[in-house]
């Protein structure tokens, strides 16, 4: 499907919430710090979610396979050996959908859960992995090798893991790798303060001087290798929506869910008011559209309303582009290439997945002003600038870079 400009401006205003909000000291940018209360760690708290044809990051990858990567722990700094939480549950959720323009459910065909054990004397930690499906769940803690699941310390190099899961083989990486977000953040709030008349009006740096926030951090990474085969089941379906979850112990013996996460630009940016906050993050898509939910989608389509004021026109019919977003699922049509905002169904939800390298803080300015925009921050960096750039991606599974 090609994109007219109209029809980009809406689908892509609503993640003007990269960029934007309305609160003043939280940083604006993928997942980062969302939620940040006394309970919640920062190795329970996501950072974003990717999901992506491997065959569109890598041409040699097999036809078919999907590739599901969930961050968390943000703000990891460098040469540090941080782990996964033992008492809690990183999920991905996955939905089959028959039809691309039909209104998510909410509602997972398939769990992923993963649950790891205390590192052992050489930093690594045992993953035990449940999947659930057709109201039954198995776990698995070996690979096809007989060896037990394992994530990969600091500094060695990458495990593996080949697992056999109902009838095809999964391959599962939980390790640091180097958070590939980028986003001038700082320069953001001077440009945002002079658009709102706070502060002088002032763009963005040029390349030569622009700043990234996520340089030289790391993330802890959770990246499945998934044929698609698996995720259909016998339905033929090509189409999954997908989120991601963590659940803490709840102190009577079960587990209840803490955070949550699929489009970038959602939760964290689009709800300003703590509580509501926090409560978003503990229900689950299928509840976006319920009555109890009213007042959370109220606060987003006026944050909404903000965000589309603030080149001075008005752009963007914001209850319209809130039912397009909501539920909040990151969905993927598997027949066409992947791509964050590279293609949208008829109610202008994206469709594409996202890719580690797409540039959705461009792709959100661009959307905004109505012509290319930048914060002048991009993956690899500028030349002669040591304020930005990532490590290159790894030419296999994972793909993520390196950790510092």
């Amino acid at each position: 499907m090609k994109l007219t400009k109209k029809i980009r401006r809406i689908i892509l205003a609503i993640e003007a919430a990269l960029i934007v909000v309305l609160t003043p000291g939280i940083i604006a940018a993928s997942d980062h710090d969302d939620g940040e209360v006394d309970i919640k760690g920062r190795a329970v708290n996501l950072t974003d979610l990717y999901v992506y044809r491997e065959k569109d990051q890598n041409s040699g990858a097999a036809d078919g396979d999907l590739v599901f990567t969930m961050n968390s722990n943000p703000r990891s700094v460098a040469r540090y050996q941080y782990y996964f939480s033992t008492t809690a549950l990183y999920q991905f959720h996955i939905t089959q959908v028959g039809d691309v323009n039909s209104t998510p459910t909410g509602r997972a065909d398939i769990i992923l859960r993963f649950a790891f054990s205390p590192p052992n004397n050489k930093g690594m930690q045992a993953v035990a992995i449940t999947v659930v499906r057709g109201g039954s769940q198995t776990t698995t803690k070996t690979t096809v090798n007989g060896g037990l699941i394992a994530t990969t310390p600091l500094n060695s190099n990458a495990v593996l893991n080949t697992v056999p899961v109902g009838g095809s083989n999964l391959t599962v990486f939980a390790g640091l790798r180097e958070d590939p977000f980028f986003f001038d953040v700082e320069q953001f709030f001077r440009v945002r303060a002079g658009a709102l008349g706070t502060g002088p009006k002032v763009g963005f740096k040029p390349a030569s001087q622009a700043l990234d926030f996520a340089k030289g951090y790391n993330v802890n990474t959770i990246a499945v290798r998934v044929p698609k085969a698996f995720l259909q089941a016998g339905t033929g379906a090509n189409t999954f929506d997908v989120w991601s979850t963590i659940s803490v112990r709840d102190g009577a013996g079960g587990f209840k869910q803490f955070e949550r996460l699929a489009r970038p630009g959602i939760n964290e940016a689009l709800i300003v008011t703590p509580q509501f906050l926090e409560a978003f993050n503990t229900i689950s898509p299928r509840l976006d559209l319920s009555a109890a939910a009213a007042p959370v989608r109220q606060e987003a389509v006026a944050t909404l309303n903000a965000v589309d004021l603030l080149d001075g026109k008005d752009n963007v019919d914001a209850n319209a582009i809130a039912k397009a977003f909501l539920p909040d699922v990151l969905r993927i049509d598997t027949t066409r290439p992947s791509g964050y905002g590279s293609a949208a169904n008829a109610q202008g939800s994206l469709i594409g997945g996202r890719l580690l390298l797409d540039d959705v803080v461009d792709i959100t300015l661009g959307a905004l002003v109505g012509s290319p925009a930048s914060d002048n921050v991009s993956y690899n960096g500028a030349p002669g600038n040591p304020a930005q750039g990532h490590k290159p991606l790894e030419p296999n599974f994972p793909y993520l870079a390196l950790p510092n």
